[in-house]
């Protein structure tokens, strides 16, 4: 199924040029690279054009919002001299491509069967695990998702929303400003992977409007791929009056681009790490 994206592009672009896009990203890593550098300042624009190789305008037009066509070694060098970590260096290569293109089918349409998927689902008794698309929409979950977090069951669950903007999630997620720094993280991703898309335009904005999201999002550009591994802390009610660590296993079904399936398990080892997610 093909997308026209013209209507979901214009919904973006009622987001700030300083707020999302590879503008924006490129400035706040150069600024970051001048203080690994120890400079005071941000990197010079002409010394990163000198690494990569190319003229100083062409990096200066790349920070005003050009989006000329980038070959691999251009990127690779780009991200060194930057000094990106992986997850950078993948937005990086996605805005320079243009994302990836939505799934060729979608769920909401019925036209992809999840039945396989929900079975695996059904088959953990002792865990929560639950399904999600690329815009973290709640497509199907087990018994133990829903009796910890009972959310899962309303019509239009989204974790990504729920964990920004519900007063419960601030609550039950232990550390709530590392998890908001975290999902803002992932938004930002997946901006990148799925340009214009309607549904994460929407959370961000929304989440943008409370104070304190707010404030993490302008803290400076956080990108984070995905939660795979992380271990954190919950204080649920089926816990009370404790809290428990678990940790975040997330799969990727290949005949199922953009979704994902993601098991909560109890961690052997307690939450000490508090940057992990930074």
């Amino acid at each position: 199924m093909q997308r026209d994206n013209s209507t979901d592009r214009a919904g973006l672009s009622e987001l700030s040029g300083d707020e999302v896009g590879l503008a924006v990203l490129l400035r706040a890593w150069r600024a970051r690279a001048g203080r690994k550098l120890g400079l005071g300042k941000p990197l010079p624009q002409v010394e990163v054009a000198a690494e990569v190789g190319m003229s100083e305008r062409w990096y200066r037009d790349l920070e005003r919002g050009a989006t000329p066509r980038l070959d691999a070694r251009t990127l690779t060098a780009l991200a060194h001299a930057l000094q990106l970590c992986s997850d950078e260096r993948a937005t990086l290569f996605l805005y320079a491509a243009g994302g990836e293109p939505f799934p060729a089918v979608s769920p909401v349409d019925g036209a992809l069967d999840l039945a396989p998927l929900r079975r695996l689902l059904d088959q953990q008794t002792t865990q929560p695990a639950y399904l999600t698309d690329n815009a973290w929409n709640i497509l199907g979950h087990n018994e133990v998702m829903a009796e910890w977090f009972p959310w899962v069951r309303k019509p239009g669950a989204n974790l990504i929303r729920w964990g920004l903007t519900d007063p419960e999630a601030r609550q039950q997620l232990a550390d709530w400003p590392r998890h908001g720094r975290a999902y803002l993280a992932m938004l930002r991703f997946a901006m990148a992977q799925y340009p214009g898309h309607p549904e994460l335009t929407e959370i961000l904005r929304t989440a943008l409007e409370d104070p304190e999201c707010r404030r993490i999002w302008d803290d400076g550009p956080v990108i984070i791929a995905n939660r795979d591994g992380h271990t954190y802390r919950l204080r649920i009610p089926r816990f009370a009056p404790h809290t428990v660590d678990v940790v975040t296993q997330v799969l990727n079904p290949a005949g199922y681009p953009g979704l994902r399936l993601t098991y909560v398990t109890l961690s052997a080892e307690p939450d000490t790490d508090t940057d992990a997610d930074a």
